[in-house]
């Protein structure tokens, strides 16, 4: 196994993660990182370790880098994958895949011209707790999934993050920036969706942030904070999303499936861990279910890996950019239907990824 070279654009607040977790897995060597804020860049080469940091135009040119890292904010995501595309390297994205269907098309066929691999987050679906998730569903202990419920609510991200104000733009809202770690774990779990139906609002036109270093910034809303819907998944199972920023305090799960012979509690979407509860038939109460795989602690990165073992073997991978497409077309369905007044047919299909070999050793993906 060599290692694969990955280049990363984007030093911002999620970098960090990035270029300290990718060096858990054995096969990516993380060999200069780029920002349009060249301080920015110099910044985490310095803290992580990193060979080089330079300009993005400089990034592109290196004839050794394999991979592109595209973490800027979810405006740039296409622009920049096209980019990475165009010189020859594949690229792995932040989620969203873009920010319309148009955008993301074209990322996906200039992929298929230059013969290369499109990946995006999120990749938390391949951490401990959704693979075991996964192996109970396979495994028939719920019986056939008939519904599910998903919900991620708070207040907003103006309180602790320090450059909050991309949320409130296109691209970002509590759907396309959180309702890809919750659908793609639903798509992982159940399969593609054919249909959905949505309402929305914009709950407060105003945001002020409460964060550092730009306390008491006034931010206005572009996109809505509040998103309630129905999924209707092409086995027939049907779904309940609720995705909200205005939220101050709740009791709600995170996700729950419920099948033809019992109850699965799945795990926060946004971590690679957590606590997996079954119910069958016939039981007194839930069962805590040990998790049978690694990746349970922050794995970020566990998706360019797998990307990387694609590459070199030959095989798809997981966190691919046509699941990515499919869950940006439902979550901008979810956004139309809304908007129209009724419910709107998903186009856009997808496999579910292949799960994980039980057992993997850590720091690798393939048997």
């Amino acid at each position: 196994m060599k290692k694969s070279k990955v280049g990363i654009i984007g030093c911002g607040k999620i970098s960090g993660m990035y270029l300290q977790r990718c060096k858990l897995f054995k096969i990516l060597d993380i060999v200069a990182c780029a920002d349009i804020n060249m301080k920015r860049a110099i910044e985490k080469a310095k803290e992580f370790n990193i060979p080089k940091a330079c300009s993005v135009a400089e990034l592109l040119c290196d004839s050794e880098i394999e991979i592109i890292v595209n973490l800027t904010v979810p405006q740039a995501h296409a622009e920049v994958n096209l980019k990475a595309l165009e010189s020859g390297k594949h690229v792995y994205v932040e989620k969203p895949l873009a920010t319309s269907r148009a955008e993301a098309r074209k990322v996906l066929e200039k992929a298929k011209e230059k013969d290369l691999l499109v990946g995006c987050a999120p990749d938390t679906f391949l951490g401990a707790g959704i693979q075991t998730c996964r192996k109970i569903i396979d495994d028939g202990l719920i019986g056939k999934p008939i519904a599910a419920v998903a919900f991620m609510v708070c207040h907003g991200h103006e309180s602790w993050h320090p450059d909050p104000e991309f949320y409130y733009k296109r691209g970002g809202g509590p759907l396309l920036d959180m309702g890809p770690y919750y659908l793609t774990t639903l798509v992982n779990l159940i399969g593609p969706i054919k249909k959905v139906s949505g309402s929305s609002r914009i709950s407060f036109p105003e945001r002020t942030i409460t964060s550092k270093p730009k306390y008491g910034t006034s931010i206005k809303v572009e996109i809505p904070t509040h998103l309630a819907g129905t999924i209707d998944f092409s086995s027939g199972a049907i779904g309940t999303i609720i995705m909200s920023f205005d939220v101050w305090k709740h009791n709600l799960p995170p996700i729950e499936i419920y099948g033809s012979e019992g109850s699965l509690c799945v795990p926060d979407p946004n971590i690679f861990g957590g606590s997996v509860k079954l119910f069958e038939a016939g039981d007194e109460e839930w069962i805590d279910i040990p998790l049978h795989y690694g990746y349970s602690e922050d794995s970020r990165g566990i998706g360019v890996a797998d990307m990387a073992y694609a590459i070199q073997y030959g095989r798809p991978h997981r966190a691919n950019g046509n699941m990515a497409y499919h869950v940006l077309d439902v979550m901008l369905a979810l956004e139309e239907s809304s908007a129209l007044g009724k419910s709107y047919r998903v186009e856009s299909s997808c496999e579910k990824p292949k799960a994980l070999p039980v057992g993997l050793k850590e720091g690798y993906l393939d048997e």
